[in-house]
């Protein structure tokens, strides 16, 4: 009976120690991490188009709470000027008149830029305290500027939505961070 030789272990590395697991000349997709936040936040714009028929204002402002989450998650990624585009492409589908969300987004972001400024460390609590903030204002002062296009006073009637807004925006900022995450995803080879 033969047996195998035992080879000798000399404590040195070999090849196949040398060879790394994970390839690090990878990076992600140049135009996925760039277009994905902007996307993510068109799409959501979109939402306005689902059938849900209600006499008041129900569904929460996604695209404006998709915002704000990539703000706070990345507060570099988005310039500051992105208010002005992604809201005129929310007023073209959200039915309030054209350029209050324009104003308003731009608004919130330089809100945003302030609270970055005062508020360094934050942790999720403050950012849903800021959040909630922003948004009720944006609530407000959009059911207000649809009411004066209506003649009648709309801010009366955001309750539900308001209260669906505040609820929804640890949901969406789960959603935004694993956006994030597939944004980041090492798919390109250098």
């Amino acid at each position: 009976m033969a047996t195998k030789a035992r080879q000798p272990t000399t404590g040195l590395a070999t090849a196949r120690d040398a060879t790394p697991r994970r390839p690090i000349n990878r990076a992600p997709l140049p135009w996925l991490a760039a277009g994905l936040p902007w996307a993510s936040i068109m799409a959501l714009s979109l939402v306005t188009f689902s059938p849900v028929i209600a006499s008041a204002p129900v569904i929460p402002p996604l695209a404006l709470m998709a915002l704000l989450a990539w703000r706070m998650l990345r507060p570099n990624l988005l310039p500051i000027w992105v208010g002005l585009p992604l809201g005129a492409w929310d007023d073209l589908f959200s039915g309030q008149p054209f350029g209050s969300a324009i104003l308003l987004w731009s608004l919130a972001m330089l809100a945003m830029d302030v609270i970055d400024e005062r508020f360094l460390w934050r942790g999720f609590v403050q950012d849903w305290a800021a959040a909630a903030a922003l948004l009720t204002v944006y609530l407000v002062v959009a059911a207000g500027l649809a009411g004066l296009a209506a003649r009648y006073p709309l801010p009366l009637t955001i309750g539900p939505q308001w209260l669906m807004t505040l609820v929804l925006f640890p949901a969406i900022n789960r959603l935004i961070a694993g956006l994030d995450r597939v944004r980041l995803l090492p798919l390109q080879r250098l």
